[in-house]
């Protein structure tokens, strides 16, 4: 028999909960409630006694200072209505799992087989409200309906006698020994239907490929001695569609393009990741000789560079933008602790220091078209988050750097970029840290979570764009307590030296790790081994499921008596649940039986190659004519206010950027931290003073010009970013995040031929300036299909590049922060500004777009960045801000309260060209353009260090907090305080919340 467990706040209390989820109902849904409250609800499947649950509820579930509880019956009571909220079978319920661990502890005994604490939450609303309009909370605010189940009850009927009944959200199995054989010799349309039906996103030149491999004689008798035949298994059929998914296999950036450019100009691009990512790789690296700094780029799980002579950094970013726009909670919080294991599985295993989270949403005031099945994005924003805040946080690693950039196309699909960064010593135990390998007789070990049918098809699903069809099951909800005591655990284990090989179970899940792992010789997998959540899963999906919080390893068969000791006495499970074997063959079992058979080479090489054809056209745009405004301080008043310039610190706030101690530069900084700074700089060894410096460029805005400029931009944002806290500019490493609409011209996508040209071009631009820069591309990641075709619409996000970058600062003392530090300090601008306002947030703030996009120009940039490095370094510098959104404008208004002082500028100082106009002098969004401000005595100094470069001594610092600039003309164009400008600043989330 199930109980029920309510705790709930006292009465008199504050419910804080209670009271967020009341304003959300009346700025999310437009209704009006009197108020809301609490109650947290325990479901116990399991035989106990009454003497046994008062211990639990007052032992484990209860604060007796500010809670109440009732063991089956209600606290709530006199309401108008009562929504219950908890999991569906098979979803991940992390609270219901500590919750059953401390009712084992409290009663000191474990529950028995298939006894657990399941989880819910009661919303009691005082209101009047309309049953339909109580669904739309449910379903709209408090709970998904993917997910979660609801209960609405009114509070007429509660007082007929009906209440909550217990509900165990068991899953039913089917039994879990079912092996399907499928016959692929019918025609095109069964091929493809094949692939529908089983959501494999396999084309029909793929599938027919597959029966080929199958139809070789050779092929056919060797899985005869293994009782196969001509047709292919379920397991043998979903392992070959993620092993060759768009997610996985990248197959658009591998394929060859014939390319027509803006000039007419033609080429046969052979892969635009080894003509432009890898080929800028190997250009700068061999650059480099002897001074190459890289350890491991690109086939690992994360990339790695030096550090100090005796450590290694590691750093990798993701996207899980699919499952974001599904479940915002549960996809980004699998998207953070699924990040968190790339670093960790790469080489031997990496200490995790920092957590970097970039967010792409529509406005949260977005009044647009929604189709069906997708959230507001004012919904989506809160729980991505909350998604991302629990999975960082609760890992015990700081998030130190991020950013959230607002267009309405992002309706369709978020973007949710989540990076982690580690470190791991050079050598462990006499061998290199960055390398793994498998020896033939090696035991495959999975440690950590165990095994549900969350995440089945999450490879394909994430290879398609957001339909009908998407399966719900591709969802998962992470569990980051369950996590961090694997890594803590692996991380001794490592040290013993008890494993060899190490990687996560992401994408594909066991036929991905296991497939990666065994890859140089082959292995043989006993599905039946590996531990379940619950029983009932068919041996196809126990191979594919990307339940989280699981790494699998290599150990040797004389270490796992030693590993497996260790395990358990770390309270974390780990199960040998195959070998690796010296055949070449994909190997996999079910209970004795063979339920796959098929070669490494056919798995990871028999996919066939696309070809496509890319076609630029130039954007059809106008440059704006419009009179310059005789003031300007009401433009920079609304620039500042925009959703992509104004302050995010209610966001930054909910991240945790202190833990392990090592974070000196914060997100936010200056006199009341709450300046925005342009990178972190963490101290990953407290004993020692060198830092790491993490920084990131992304601006989709400019995609609406052209893709080269806007991923030119991206990259220089992201340098000197860096630069701009005192990172050395010869010690950056990058990564690369593409995320595109469908770049495929097919019949739903006519425009994909000048997709894929945008694409071309956005990895031309990359390849131009990582290699001018000098800047090794170290890791990174595509994703293609960023549409929602739900119905007859359609909603394609801005192609979009993220530029992240890791690098070196040899002493975090020499750090410099965005806020300027004294009256009387002088105000240079660095840098050159154009007549560039070509997708600018002030041409957007009138509704234009515009045609100059911002160019780059590292000829003129990498000496600019050099010199402000050397003045850095020297001392010479007080404070420094880099220039982007909005501006010179904003750029000096955010150096100036940021420190809490006044600031005069002087316009007919800046270096410019071809700039006439004073608005446009202050909002062009120029690149590798900096404010800085220097001490009188230093100016001598910081003007040798940088000699005839461009720039100029353009202000001062005053301690009135008075901000004036004076135009082109000689006029006075802005005039105001500067808590006039930082109030603009700090208003849009924080009324948006």
């Amino acid at each position: 028999m199930a109980h029920r467990i309510e705790i709930a706040l006292k009465k008199h209390l504050r419910d804080a909960l209670g009271e967020k989820i009341g304003r959300r109902i009346e700025t999310d849904l437009g209704l009006l409630v009197d108020r809301v409250r609490t109650v947290n609800v325990y479901t116990i499947d399991a035989v106990l006694s009454g003497e046994e649950l008062e211990a639990i509820a007052c032992g484990a579930y209860l604060d007796p200072i500010s809670q109440e509880y009732a063991i089956d019956e209600s606290l709530a009571s006199g309401f108008d209505w009562l929504v219950e909220v908890g999991f569906k079978p098979g979803v991940t319920d992390n609270v219901g799992k500590t919750a059953t661990e401390a009712a084992e502890l409290r009663l000191g005994r474990p529950f028995g087989p298939g006894e657990r604490v399941y989880t819910s939450v009661q919303y009691v609303i005082w209101g009047t409200l309309s049953r339909d309009q109580v669904e739309r909370i449910a379903s709209g605010l408090l709970g998904n309906n993917l997910i979660q189940r609801f209960e609405i009850i009114d509070g007429d009927t509660w007082r007929r006698g009906r209440r909550p009944r217990p509900v165990v959200p068991r899953v039913e199995g089917t039994g879990g020994s079912r092996v399907e054989r499928i016959d692929l010799h019918g025609g095109d349309r069964d091929l493809m239907e094949i692939s529908r039906t089983r959501l494999l996103a396999l084309n029909l030149e793929e599938m027919k490929a597959i029966r080929a491999y199958l139809d070789d004689p050779r092929v056919r008798q060797e899985r005869m001695a293994y009782g196969l035949d001509g047709r292919i298994t379920d397991v043998e059929l979903e392992a070959v569609a993620q092993t060759w998914s768009e997610h996985c296999k990248h197959k658009i950036f591998n394929a060859v393009i014939e390319y027509v450019g803006p000039h007419g100009e033609s080429a046969i691009i052979d892969g635009l990741f080894n003509t432009f990512v890898r080929g800028a790789t190997e250009r700068v690296r061999e650059e480099l000789g002897e001074r190459d700094w890289c350890l491991s780029v690109f086939h690992d799980n994360a990339g790695v560079v030096e550090f100090d002579g005796d450590h290694s950094l590691v750093f990798k970013v993701e996207t899980h933008n699919t499952p974001s726009a599904l479940d915002p909670y549960g996809g980004a919080l699998t998207g953070i602790v699924g990040v968190n294991r790339d670093p960790f599985g790469t080489g031997k295993g990496a200490r995790l220091i920092f957590n970097t989270d970039v967010f792409c949403f529509a406005p949260p005031t977005y009044e647009g078209p929604l189709p069906p099945r997708l959230f507001h994005p004012r919904r989506v924003f809160e729980g991505v988050r909350e998604g991302v805040e629990h999975g960082g946080n609760k890992s015990g690693i700081p998030t130190v750097n991020g950013s959230i950039v607002f267009d309405d196309r992002f309706a369709g699909k978020p973007l949710v970029f989540c990076g982690t960064g580690g470190i791991m010593p050079r050598k462990i135990r006499g061998e290199e840290s960055h390398r793994k390998r498998v020896d033939p007789g090696d035991l495959i070990v999975m440690v950590g979570g165990r095994i549900g049918k969350d995440g089945i098809h999450g490879a394909t699903f994430s290879s398609e764009e957001l339909h009908e069809e998407s399966p719900t099951a591709a969802v998962q909800i992470g569990d980051p307590i369950t996590q961090k005591k694997m890594t803590d655990f692996l991380l001794v284990a490592r040290d013993r030296g008890l494993y060899k090989a190490i990687t996560d179970n992401g994408a594909g899940g066991l036929s991905s790790s296991v497939g990666e792992t065994a890859r140089p010789v082959g292995c043989e997998l006993y599905l039946d081994k590996a531990p379940l959540k619950y029983p009932g899963l068919d041996p196809w999906e126990i191979l594919l499921s990307e339940a989280q919080e699981r790494m699998t390893l290599a150990v040797s068969p004389a270490r796992i008596d030693e590993f497996l000791e260790l395990s358990g006495r770390m309270d974390v499970e780990s199960t040998v649940i195959g070998r690796f074997v010296d055949t070449g063959r994909f190997h996999v079992l079910y209970r004795g039986e063979t339920v796959a058979f098929l070669t490494m080479e056919f798995l990871h090489e028999g996919l066939p190659r696309m070809h496509l054809e890319a076609r630029w056209r130039a954007a059809a745009l106008d440059e704006p004519s419009f009179a310059e405004p005789e003031d300007l301080t009401r433009p920079l008043i609304g620039i500042l206010g925009r959703w992509n310039v104004c302050s995010k610190e209610t966001v930054i706030r909910q991240y945790d950027h202190e833990v392990q101690g090592g974070s000196v530069v914060k997100p936010l900084g200056g006199l009341d931290n709450d300046g925005p700074n342009d990178a972190a700089v963490l101290r990953p060894i407290l004993e020692s003073m060198e830092g790491v410096v993490v920084a990131h460029g992304i601006c989709p805005k400019y995609s609406d010009i052209d893709t080269y400029w806007m991923t030119a931009c991206a990259v220089d944002e992201a340098v000197r970013n860096a630069v701009s806290v005192g990172g050395r500019p010869d010690r950056i490493a990058g990564l690369d995040n593409f995320c595109w609409c469908d770049p495929v011209q097919s019949e739903k996508t006519p425009d994909g031929h000048h997709k894929l040209a945008q694409l071309v071009r956005a990895n031309q631009a990359l390849y131009d300036h990582a290699t001018a820069y000098g800047i090794p591309l170290i890791s990174g990641k595509d994703s293609m299909k960023n549409d929602a075709i739900l119905g007859d619409t359609k909603i394609s996000i801005p192609p979009t590049v993220l530029f992240s970058v890791i690098g070196k600062i040899d002493d975090v003392r020499r750090a410099v922060t965005v806020d300027c530090k004294r009256p009387g300090d002088l105000v240079c601008v660095v840098g050159l500004t154009l007549n560039e306002l070509g997708g600018s947030e002030y041409f957007a703030s009138l509704g234009f777009v515009g045609t100059r996009v911002p160019r780059v120009d590292p000829k003129m940039a990498v000496p600019l960045y050099r010199a402000l490095h050397r003045a850095m370094e020297a001392g010479l510098v007080a404070s420094c801000h880099d220039c982007s959104d909005g501006g010179l404008a904003v750029a000096l208004a955010e150096t100036a309260f940021s420190g809490g002082f006044g600031m005069t500028v002087d316009l007919r100082k800046v270096p410019s060209q071809d700039v006439e106009r004073s608005d446009y002098l202050l909002f062009s969004e120029s690149q590798s353009r900096f404010v800085v401000t220097v001490r009188p005595k230093d100016l001598a100094a910081f003007e040798g260090m940088l000699g005839d470069l461009q720039w100029a001594q353009v202000g001062e610092v005053r301690g009135d907090g008075r901000f004036r600039v004076v135009g082109l003309k000689g006029e006075t164009v802005i005039e105001t305080e500067i808590r006039t400008l930082k109030r603009a600043w700090q208003n849009p989330i924080a009324r948006s919340d």
